[in-house]
């Protein structure tokens, strides 16, 4: 075969081409906002009730009373089935009058809807009247929390900690809590636990720098706003709100909690060690300043270092010292 000849291999590589965008990305958000539905307060409902009640009994009154009188009267037949037909009609518009109240107390509302189209949110409370042929779903708007997981995770160091969140929550817009997730209680819970994982990794446990670095434990505050806005972020899609977000459970792994517990200890010895010889210092060298000053006595360089060394060692030492009376002269 020459060598200008193409390949005819059959077996063609083909060019994967990746899409940066995610499958699905395009119209996964349901486009619904709350809106007022259509609703007529008490007087109406209670209207409606009475109508309710008399439509059905007053056309079976009707059609007994018709009933009874066959007997005594000759009726056409067409006269009966209109009476019969009636009656038939004054229970059904009873029954779909009575379809139209609803009751909703305090802290509920509900979504109403027709044949499946949202046609609004009824957030009148007590009695009210709604279109007819509806289906009504109840929501609770009432403030709600609960406590997430005690997850394991790295901080920023990439010691393992453990951590968890209570977090007070509901909801804003019913129409999208009811139609944007399948559950948003199932849904505000695992947006939850990620916030509080990711909030976790960009901080470290505990920080000298507080101010340059928030730690979990020294900034709690701070932290806990970050966890709060971060899950807000997450649920809004769904319609919900958070009122709070505060981190309930927080410690190093067990794997490593004695391990940083005597690295804790140390840094506190060493952090207590330096005030205390910063201390010492101050306080010897306001003693020979007050020893200068007033010329109680005068001592050579030698003196000078001795004392100072005497005065720190009594300072700094962790045990009681034993004081030594010197009754002869300095320089023996």
């Amino acid at each position: 075969m020459s060598a200008d000849t193409p390949s005819t291999d059959p077996v063609q590589e083909e060019t994967i081409v990746v899409s940066d965008t995610p499958v699905g990305h395009s119209g996964t958000n349901v486009d619904v906002m709350e809106k007022p539905a259509w609703t007529m307060g008490s007087g109406a409902a209670i209207a409606a009730t009475l109508v309710s009640l008399a439509l059905p009994v007053g056309s079976v009154v009707a059609v007994i009373a018709k009933a009874a009188q066959e007997d005594a009267e000759r009726s056409s037949v067409q006269m009966n089935i209109t009476l019969i037909g009636l009656g038939i009609l004054g229970v059904v518009m009873g029954t779909l009058v009575a379809g139209m109240i609803k009751v909703n107390s305090p802290g509920h509302t509900q979504v109403i809807q027709l044949f499946g189209r949202y046609l609004g949110t009824n957030r009148r409370t007590g009695l009210s009247l709604v279109p007819p042929l509806t289906n009504a779903k109840k929501v609770s708007v009432r403030v709600r929390n609960f406590e997430t997981n005690e997850i394991k995770v790295n901080d920023l160091n990439g010691n393992p900690v453990v951590i968890g969140a209570i977090v007070v929550w509901q909801v804003a817009d019913t129409a999208k809590a009811t139609f944007a997730v399948e559950d948003m209680e199932e849904f505000i819970h695992s947006q939850s636990e990620s916030a509080l994982r990711h909030v976790a990794t960009t901080h470290p446990y505990d920080s000298t720098d507080i101010d340059t670095i928030p730690s979990l434990s020294g900034s709690t505050d701070l932290v806990s706003q970050e966890l709060a806005d971060e899950v807000a972020a997450r649920v809004a899609v769904a319609g919900l709100e958070i009122v709070e977000a505060r981190i309930s459970a927080l410690s190093y792994a067990p794997e490593i909690a004695q391990a940083m517990l005597q690295r804790q200890q140390a840094t506190a010895i060493v952090d207590a060690r330096e005030t205390i010889v910063e201390g010492a210092v101050t306080m010897v060298e306001s003693a020979l300043d007050k020893l200068d000053e007033r010329d109680i006595v005068d001592l050579d360089s030698e003196r000078r270092a001795s004392m100072v060394s005497n005065l720190l060692v009594v300072l700094c030492s962790d045990s009681s010292t034993q004081p030594v009376v010197n009754t002869g002269s300095l320089y023996t």
